[in-house]
């Protein structure tokens, strides 16, 4: 788990994303401690299913994927952030992060960002952390812009279409 001033980080691990893959909330909570869950904090759940099949057969890799962001004071799930998966050779891990309408406009997001940034550096292989947005002008490029990413172009994603690529060095 990673803390932060107003947010715990709970890594994802199979028993979490299987809750989740089954919208069983109920466990869901009972795994998160009692937490409850705001409105909409799960923004692509078709995620969650790829992650879980890929972490059945790769669990040494679990801290390199998904955290559930739990609210620390509302003691509520409003949230996912991550990795796509460990360091690449050349050093380079991408980060990624959702939260809740509700919880929007509070810097909550730019706060989970930040510890996935100090995490991924505390690892002397990660030389650079990157992230994808929509090519557009939008809060997560004013989130990147605040934590010191620099904007690197725009590319098509086999997966996103096209976006737009931010990177941050150590």
């Amino acid at each position: 788990m990673i803390q932060t001033e107003r947010l715990f980080l709970v890594v994802a691990d199979l028993p979490k994303l299987e809750a989740v893959v089954s919208q069983d909330w109920g466990s869901l909570s009972q795994l998160l401690g009692g937490v409850d869950m705001a409105d909409h904090w799960l923004h692509f759940p078709e995620a969650m299913i790829w992650m879980r099949d890929y972490l059945q057969e790769n669990e040494t890799e679990l801290g390199w994927w998904n955290y559930l962001i739990v609210h620390r004071k509302d003691v509520r799930l409003i949230g996912t952030c991550g990795y796509k998966g460990s360091p690449s050779l050349q050093g380079e891990v991408e980060i990624g992060y959702e939260i809740a309408e509700a919880y929007q406009g509070q810097g909550l997001a730019t706060e989970a960002a930040r510890a996935l940034v100090e995490y991924a550096f505390g690892y002397e292989d990660v030389q650079f952390v990157s992230a994808n947005t929509l090519p557009e002008k939008n809060a997560s490029n004013t989130l990147l812009q605040k934590l010191g990413f620099q904007f690197t172009g725009e590319e098509m994603d086999i997966e996103d279409g096209k976006v737009w690529t931010w990177r941050l060095d150590r």
